[in-house]
C-alpha cells in the first residue's frame, strides 16, 4: 500500500514534464490522456485494495522519509522565492510579505526548533478514500475535458492570446499531485507544502490569459490563499513550541480532551486557513475573480481540487469543534455564507458566475456541518462534498462547451437550449438538478443537515443555521429553477453546429453517468464507506436517512428521468401540432413575432427577475463582507483571549 500511495502522489508531480516539454498538439494530447487515463485507474485501484484489506486506518511514511523531509523544506523556499519574485515584477511586492513571514517562520522551527515527537508523516482512512477517488476520478475527468476545450479556446476564439496550452495542461496534473499529498498528510508541515502548491498553482491558472483583470484576479486569490497559509504556519508554530508536536490527529486529541484554553488556538488557525481555502465570506472574492481563468481551471478550482482542500480540513477537525467557539464560528461563517451567495447568485446571469456563488454557498453548507462536528453533520458534509463535486464539475464543463459553441455564455442566451443543442442541454439539467432536486444527495444532505442542527445543544446557533438552511434553500431552487426554465423554454433561433469535441463530450457524459450512479449506490455508499467512517471517527454511527426514505427516493428518480423518457419514445415520432398563443398583439403565426396595437412588428423576448435592486452585488456584497469579518474577528478574540 505503501507504494502505491507513494506512487498517487509523485507521478502527477513527474508527469507533468511531459506536457510542460511537448509542443506538438497531438503528441501532448496522447500524453494527457495517458496521464489521466493511469491515474484514474491508480487511485480507484489503490481505493480498492485499502477497502478489500479490511479499511483499516494506516499510518505509515514514504520510502526514504528523510529524503522527502528535506525535497519539503527545499521546496517551501522554492515557493517563497518564485512568490517574491512575481510580486515584484507585477508591482505587488506587499503580497510576498505573507510569503516569507510564513516560509521563514515553518523553517526555522523545523531547523532550529525544539525537538517534537517522531510520527508517521501519512494516514490512510476512510475519508482518504473518497477523497482519492474524488481527486483521481472528477480530476482526471477535468484534464481529459481540457484537451478538447483549451485546442478551441485558441484555435476559435482566442487567438489574440499567447498559447501557453503546455503550461495550462502541466498544471493540472501539479494540482493533482498537491491534492494526493494534502489528504494523506497528517505531519502539518507536510500538509503546510502541498496546501501551498494549491495556492500558487491556482495562482497561476488564474493568470494564465495575462490580462491586467487576469493578473489582479490571481494576486487577489494568491493573498487571501496565503492568509490561510499564515494560519497553518501558526499552528505549526504553536504545535511545537507549546505542544510538543505538528501531527494533525495529536492537536485534534488534545482538543477534544480540553476544548479549552492553548489546545484549541491550533484548531481555530487551522479552521481560519480551512476557510481562506474554501471561499467563505469575507473570503469569497478570490473564487469569483477566478472565473477570468479558461473554463477547465475553473472545474479544477472548484470542484476536484482547491476549494476541496479546506472543506476536507474542516471535516477533519470537526470532532474539535464540537460544542465550542471555534466551532460557532465556522458553523456561523458556513450558514450565513450559504444564504449570502444564495440572494447573490440570484441576481447575476453570467452561466458562470452563477455556478461560482452556487460553490461558495454550497462550501458554505458543508462548513456549516462541520462546524456542528456531529455525526449527522458529518455524514450530510461528505456526502456534500460528493454530490458537489460530481455535479459541479459537469455543469463548469457544459457551460464551457456552451460557450465556446454559441459564443455566449449567459444564461438568457440558454433560450431554448434543449431543441438546439439536446445533448449540451441534457448534460446541463442533469446537473442543475443535481444541485436542488430529489433525490439527488444535495437535498439529502440538507435534510441531514438541518435535523442535526435541530438536535445540536446551542440554541442561539441552532435557531440561526435553520434559519440559514431554510432560506438559503429558498433561494437556491429560485435561481436554478430560472435557469433550468430557460433551457427548456421555446427557441426561435435556428439550429448550429455544435463545436463541442468528442473528448469534452465523453468526460461529460462520464459525469452525468457518476451522478446517477450516486443517486442509485447512494444506499452502499451509505452503509458501507458513510457509516464506518462516521464510526472511525466518533465510535458510533447512525441510519441518518431510514429505508423507508430511500424507497421514497427511488420513487422520485423514476418520475425524474423514467417517466420522461417514457414519454419522449412514445412521442418522438409524432408530429406535433402548434397551439398559436396569445402575445400582446396578434401573433403572426410561428409564436415569436407578433404585431403590438400599435401596428408595429415585435419579437417575443422572455427574461428573468434578478432582483438586482435587492439581491444585487452593489446591496449585499459588501455587508456580507462586514458582517463575517466581525464574525471571525469576535471569535478570533474569543478564543485567543482563552489560550492565554
Amino acid at each position: 500500500m505503501e507504494m502505491l500511495v507513494t506512487a498517487l502522489i509523485c507521478l502527477p508531480f513527474l508527469w507533468a514534464i511531459l506536457p510542460a516539454v511537448i509542443h506538438n498538439s497531438k503528441c501532448r494530447a496522447f500524453f494527457v490522456y495517458l496521464g489521466c487515463g493511469i491515474v484514474i485507474a491508480l487511485s480507484v485501484f489503490t481505493a480498492i485494495q485499502w477497502f478489500l484489506a479490511g479499511g483499516l486506518t494506516m499510518d505509515f511514511d514514504l520510502p526514504y522519509r528523510e529524503v522527502f523531509d528535506e525535497v519539503i523544506l527545499v521546496g517551501d523556499i522554492f515557493l517563497m522565492c518564485l512568490i517574491t519574485y512575481l510580486s515584484f515584477k507585477y508591482k505587488k511586492g506587499v503580497i510576498s510579505l505573507l510569503a516569507i513571514v510564513q516560509t521563514v517562520l515553518v523553517a526555522a522551527l523545523e531547523l532550529f526548533g525544539p525537538e517534537v515527537s517522531e510520527t508517521s508523516a501519512l494516514r490512510f482512512d476512510w475519508l482518504t478514500l473518497v477523497m482519492i477517488l474524488i481527486i483521481g476520478v472528477v480530476g482526471s475527468l477535468i484534464g481529459i475535458y481540457a484537451v478538447g476545450y483549451m485546442h478551441g479556446y485558441h484555435i476559435h476564439h482566442h487567438k489574440e492570446l499567447t498559447d501557453r496550452r503546455s503550461f495550462f495542461l502541466a498544471m493540472i496534473f501539479v494540482f493533482f499531485g498537491a491534492m494526493f499529498g494534502l489528504v494523506f498528510s497528517q505531519s502539518l508541515i507536510w500538509m503546510y507544502f502541498f496546501w501551498e502548491i494549491t495556492s500558487v498553482t491556482s495562482f497561476l491558472l488564474i493568470g494564465y490569459t495575462r490580462t491586467d483583470e487576469a493578473i489582479n484576479n490571481s494576486f487577489k486569490a494568491l493573498w487571501m490563499n496565503l492568509l490561510g497559509g499564515c494560519g497553518i504556519a501558526a499552528a505549526i508554530a504553536i504545535g511545537i513550541l507549546a505542544l510538543g508536536t505538528v501531527n494533525l490527529y495529536d492537536l485534534i486529541d488534545y482538543a477534544i480532551g480540553d476544548p479549552t484554553g492553548l489546545v484549541l488556538l491550533p484548531i481555530a488557525c487551522l479552521a481560519f486557513a480551512a476557510l481562506t481555502k474554501s471561499a467563505q465570506f469575507p473570503f469569497s472574492g478570490w473564487l469569483l475573480g477566478a472565473m477570468v481563468a479558461p473554463t477547465p481551471s475553473s472545474a479544477l478550482l472548484h470542484s476536484a481540487t482547491m476549494v476541496k482542500a479546506g472543506v476536507y480540513l474542516l471535516i477533519r477537525i470537526s470532532m474539535a469543534m464540537a460544542d465550542n467557539y471555534v466551532g460557532n464560528m465556522v458553523a456561523l461563517i458556513g450558514g450565513f455564507t450559504f444564504l449570502a451567495a444564495s440572494c447573490l447568485a440570484i441576481s447575476v446571469s453570467d452561466g458562470k458566475k452563477v455556478l461560482a456563488y452556487s460553490t461558495i454557498s454550497n462550501l458554505g453548507l458543508i462548513v456549516a456541518c462541520t462546524g456542528c462536528g456531529y455525526e449527522e453533520t458529518i455524514w450530510a458534509a461528505v456526502f456534500l462534498v460528493i454530490f458537489h463535486a460530481v455535479s459541479k464539475s459537469m455543469l463548469f464543463q457544459c457551460v464551457g462547451a456552451i460557450e465556446n459553441t454559441t459564443g455566449s455564455r449567459d444564461v438568457e442566451d440558454m433560450q431554448g437550449l434543449i431543441s438546439l443543442f439536446p445533448k449540451l442541454a441534457v448534460v446541463l439539467m442533469i446537473g442543475i438538478a443535481g444541485m436542488f432536486l430529489a433525490p439527488f444527495g444535495m437535498l439529502i444532505s440538507k435534510w441531514a443537515a438541518l435535523k442535526a442542527f435541530i438536535d445540536t445543544s446551542s440554541v442561539y446557533v441552532s435557531t440561526l443555521m435553520v434559519l440559514f438552511i431554510c432560506f438559503g434553500s429558498a433561494t437556491t431552487m429560485f435561481y436554478w429553477t430560472k435557469w433550468m426554465s430557460k433551457i427548456l423554454g421555446a427557441s426561435g433561433k435556428e439550429k448550429s453546429r455544435d463545436l463541442t469535441k468528442k473528448n469534452e463530450y465523453i468526460s461529460m457524459f462520464f459525469h452525468a453517468v457518476m451522478m446517477i450512479a450516486l443517486i442509485l449506490g447512494f444506499p452502499w455508499l451509505s452503509a458501507n464507506v458513510l457509516k464506518p467512517m462516521t464510526n472511525e471517527m466518533f465510535g458510533t454511527d447512525v441510519q441518518v436517512i431510514s429505508y423507508q426514505n430511500i424507497i421514497i427516493m427511488i420513487v422520485l428518480l423514476v418520475g425524474v428521468f423514467v417517466i420522461p423518457a417514457i414519454n419522449y419514445v412514445l412521442t418522438k415520432n409524432t408530429k406535433a401540432k402548434q397551439v398559436i398563443t396569445y402575445m400582446g398583439g396578434a401573433n403572426c403565426g410561428d409564436n415569436f413575432n407578433f404585431v403590438s396595437s400599435t401596428g408595429d412588428p415585435k419579437e417575443m423576448h422572455i427574461s428573468n427577475f434578478y432582483m438586482e435592486d435587492i439581491m444585487g452585488e452593489k446591496k449585499l456584497f459588501t455587508p456580507a463582507i462586514m458582517i463575517s469579518t466581525f464574525i471571525i474577528i469576535v471569535y478570533m478574540i474569543i478564543v485567543i483571549g482563552g489560550a492565554f
